[in-house]
């Protein structure tokens, strides 16, 4: 009997290893590490994003002297936070860490990416390297145009998630486009392959494939790695602290563009405080104003999956309404936030491991939670 118990186990896991083997290679990695972490850069190839002189955050007179209360911190900690970050006047009003995280510890940003990635592609036009925002997406890249429907995909058709392209937003599927993204070895390939089966330039719908393309569109353009480009254009001029790293789709490859961008709170503020300083750190100029106050601005000339008005996103960047602010903000999808507050002149930044599901006029929910943190800070 117990020969026979044995013998059908042996049988059935040698069939189970067949069909795990049997699988693509991106599948059993995602069945290894079967869900995103904020560390998944240990797991990844990734390119250095190199730092240059260091500009420190001053801190405030007041640096920490307001202490969240118990009710709020215990709310807060529901959602597992590492980093919570508030800078008003260029200065450090608020700062906490948890789980042995400090100001130095590297965290994933997820799709805050996408709003880097934006800025970068503001540089890009800003220097001519690409001609406008309706500039076609086969002029600079001939060979997306192997399916016919992508000839009149813009680019400003990528930044506001309108581009009507075939690919599968789904992170609960081993077998999605998303998932195949994340954990697969060949994102041009995979990018290559896609083509417009919606009239692009008309219907909001959220897609990583845009920034990925747009990703694609900077090393084109600008004969540089996303990496690259984005140290010399931005994460030097902003006096960041550490080098930031930039996952790979593989050794040597390309960025994952639409997510994958590793780096601190202190650092990440930054991003925040060049949007709040529309474009420029302290006398250098890095981005156009112009270009800043449209990536802000929703694209309300697409309409949402109800067919109304998209009040909540710009040029990958999103925008919430909250106690009367349009409040512009950078997210990734385990509530990685970076929040601009103009009124305010106050950046907010919060990383960490969970984020709500539930969404209110957009917006997950958890993300009133740190802005009500925040205010109650800067008030």
């Amino acid at each position: 009997m117990k020969k026979n118990r044995h013998f059908i186990i042996g049988s059935i896991s040698i069939v189970i290893l067949a069909f795990y083997f049997s699988l693509p290679k991106y599948i059993q990695r995602a069945i290894i590490y079967q869900k995103v972490g904020i560390e998944d850069y240990k797991i990844f190839e990734n390119r250095t994003v190199k730092a240059g002189n260091y500009i420190p955050w001053e801190l405030s007179k007041n640096y920490n002297k307001i202490k969240l209360n118990d009710s709020t911190l215990k709310k807060i900690e529901k959602y597992k936070p590492i980093a919570f970050l508030v800078i008003q006047d260029k200065k450090i009003r608020y700062e906490r860490y948890w789980d042995d995280f400090n100001q130095n510890s590297l965290s994933n940003s997820f799709s805050a990416a996408k709003s880097i990635v934006s800025l970068l592609i503001g540089i890009a036009i800003d220097e001519g390297k690409i001609d406008s925002l309706n500039q076609k997406v086969v002029d600079i890249l001939p060979e997306f145009s192997k399916n016919p429907e992508n000839k009149n995909l813009r680019i400003v058709d990528l930044l506001t998630m309108s581009s009507g392209l075939n690919w599968d937003e789904n992170y609960g599927s081993l077998f999605s486009t998303t998932t195949k993204a994340y954990y697969g070895t060949d994102l041009w390939k995979q990018i290559n392959n896609l083509k417009v089966t919606e009239q692009s330039g008309k219907k909001f719908k959220y897609l990583s494939c845009n920034p990925q393309l747009l990703g694609i569109i900077l090393n084109k353009a600008t004969g540089k790695t996303v990496s690259e480009y984005a140290s010399e254009k931005i994460w030097q001029k902003i006096g960041a602290k550490n080098d930031a790293l930039w996952s790979l789709d593989h050794k040597d490859g390309i960025e994952k563009a639409y997510c994958c961008f590793n780096s601190n709170a202190r650092d990440f503020a930054r991003f925040g405080q060049l949007i709040l300083n529309n474009g420029r750190w302290d006398s250098t100029r890095v981005i156009s104003e112009n270009y800043i106050k449209q990536a802000t601005k929703p694209a309300t000339y697409l309409s949402d999956k109800n067919g109304k008005p998209v009040d909540f996103y710009g040029f990958q960047w999103w925008i919430m309404k909250y106690k009367n602010y349009n409040i512009p903000y950078a997210r990734g999808i385990l509530g990685q936030y970076i929040f601009v507050i103009p009124e305010k002149n106050a950046v907010v930044v919060r990383l960490g491991h969970k984020r709500d599901k539930r969404k209110k006029n957009h917006t997950p929910v958890d993300a009133y939670l740190y802005l009500k943190a925040a205010f109650d800070i800067l008030e």
